[in-house]
């Protein structure tokens, strides 16, 4: 006699399957999780290490600030004004004169004409070089000439003061010459060319 067995009631069954991937996605997880803890403290290691040699940089720099500051203090009165002549040789290098001359043509009104300039210092001031400069304009619309003064005030570049004025005449026209103290400040970004740099060696000679 043969028997017909109902499969429907015995449905086939796979327990292993389920626990490999469980397993595997569980493998994967621990992997991802020692991957990011190892990346965690590498990153914290290096910060560590940055700021110790950020430290140690602070460290140097006040270090030959205080043996600067010593050595000063044991210059001779001539050799500390050679030094101050040297600084004044290195910010004559980096400026910019071009740029002065070009900054003085865009303030300067119609009616108004430069007639001298002289430098009397160049100084870095913190990172910036700055000059001061004495400076001469010939106009008969003196008008012109104050708004041209609060223009360079207004400017950022130059700080004008008036510090004088002439009037003067010959065979044709009255004329009044202005003297202007300057204190120029060029504005950031500008690289000094080679010829900047001939330029500065010659107002630096004067």
């Amino acid at each position: 006699m043969i028997t017909k067995l109902n499969l429907a009631t015995r449905p086939f069954r796979n327990r292993t399957t389920p626990y490999l991937i469980s397993l595997l996605l569980l493998a994967i997880a621990v992997s991802a999780g020692i991957l990011c803890f190892s990346r965690l403290n590498t990153i914290a290691t290096e910060n560590e290490l940055a700021k110790s040699q950020i430290k140690q940089m602070d460290d140097d720099v006040k270090a030959l600030k205080g043996r600067g500051e010593a050595v000063q203090q044991q210059l001779t009165p001539d050799q500390q004004n050679l030094l101050i002549a040297s600084h004044k040789l290195v910010a004559n290098k980096t400026f910019g004169w071009s740029r002065l001359f070009a900054d003085l043509e865009a303030v300067l009104p119609g009616s108004v004409s430069a007639s001298r300039i002289s430098v009397e210092n160049v100084y870095k001031d913190g990172d910036r070089v700055k000059a001061e400069l004495d400076f001469g304009v010939i106009s008969r619309d003196y008008p012109a000439v104050m708004s041209m003064i609060a223009s360079m005030n207004g400017s950022g570049l130059f700080q004008a003061e008036l510090r004088g004025q002439d009037r003067q005449q010959n065979e044709r026209v009255t004329f009044t010459e202005y003297t202007l103290h300057l204190i120029y400040t060029p504005a950031y970004g500008y690289a000094p060319s080679s010829n900047d740099v001939a330029q500065a060696n010659q107002g630096g000679a004067q």
